[in-house]
């Protein structure tokens, strides 16, 4: 990991894109007349915040230098910044590491076990760009058959906005792909070197309308456990806890796992297992590579 340089660029658009979203009745101003700017105005982001307002216009336009912590916590509480939003503001503004460009994660034996003692409940090994490199098998059966797809698409994030079965199991498909949307936009800065961040957005880009309107909505998401909805061609309506096991956080390394929120989801997913469990556990992208199969 090492220090962000500072973004202005983004770091400005990313304010003016806040600000929009702030109205003067939020922050207990009053609202009188007709208002030709959607939010709060420059001057009183800059009044609220105790800043000049022409330092304020210089941030938001990029051209301010050297912004101290205090006046970017100032901005974020008037913003009414949360966790996810906060951090971003301060990868833009170089305050938070970035991340190395390094290798592919490892697939590890231990990771392995892990993802087969989950079973029946789905879960794989996950890294910060979305590429899914082992999964057990409840995982792997989900949606539909996952090592048949080429390991370059082995990506939540593309699949779920380019690959109509993974799409359509979504019960919630707006709020699901909002969400990775805004988790990859709240990231992307401090990956802005790494190769496999720069190919994964530039094929979103191409491939997906809906990802192009939601990156450009400038949401900011952050990783949290969440209800999530599907049905499955499989196993029919699931309701699960869909939650990350941290292997290496600074990374953004993770095991994923759906865990029942119900017991009729825990007891369709008991028969999945069974329906699928003449195939190995557990299975990884590096069997692709070799031609082989996971003997777990």
């Amino acid at each position: 990991m090492i220090a962000t340089t500072p973004d202005r660029a983004a770091l400005g658009a990313f304010l003016r894109e806040r600000r929009g979203r702030v109205t003067p009745g939020d922050v207990g101003l009053p609202v009188s007349g007709r208002r030709r700017t959607p939010g709060l105005r420059r001057e009183e982001v800059a009044q609220l915040a105790g800043v000049g307002v022409t330092w304020y216009t210089w941030l938001e336009q990029g051209r301010a230098k050297n912004v101290s912590d205090q006046v970017l916590e100032a901005v974020a509480r008037v913003l009414r910044l949360d966790d996810a939003e906060h951090r971003h503001l301060m990868v833009l503004a170089g305050r938070e590491p970035a991340v190395v460009p390094g290798a592919a994660t490892p697939v590890r034996p231990e990771h392995l076990a892990v993802l087969e003692r989950l079973l029946p409940y789905p879960a794989a090994l996950q890294t910060d760009s979305y590429d899914l490199v082992a999964s057990n098998r409840a995982y792997r059966f989900l949606f539909d058959d996952l090592d048949t797809r080429p390991v370059a698409d082995r990506n939540c994030a593309w699949l779920m906005f380019t690959h109509p079965r993974w799409r359509e199991s979504l019960v919630d498909a707006e709020d699901v792909l909002r969400d990775i949307a805004g988790r990859l936009r709240g990231k992307e800065p401090e990956y802005r070197d790494d190769p496999r961040w720069r190919e994964l957005l530039t094929r979103l880009r191409s491939a997906s309308p809906d990802f192009v309107r939601l990156w450009d909505s400038y949401d900011v998401a952050g990783d949290r456990t969440q209800l999530r909805r599907y049905d499955s061609p499989r196993a029919g309506r699931l309701d699960v806890h869909f939650q990350s096991l941290w292997l290496d956080r600074a990374r953004g390394d993770r095991i994923i796992v759906m865990t029942p929120a119900d017991d009729g989801t825990r007891q369709r997913l008991e028969r999945l297992d069974s329906l699928v469990g003449a195939a190995p556990a557990v299975t990884s992208r590096d069997d692709a590579a070799t031609g082989g199969a996971a003997a777990r």
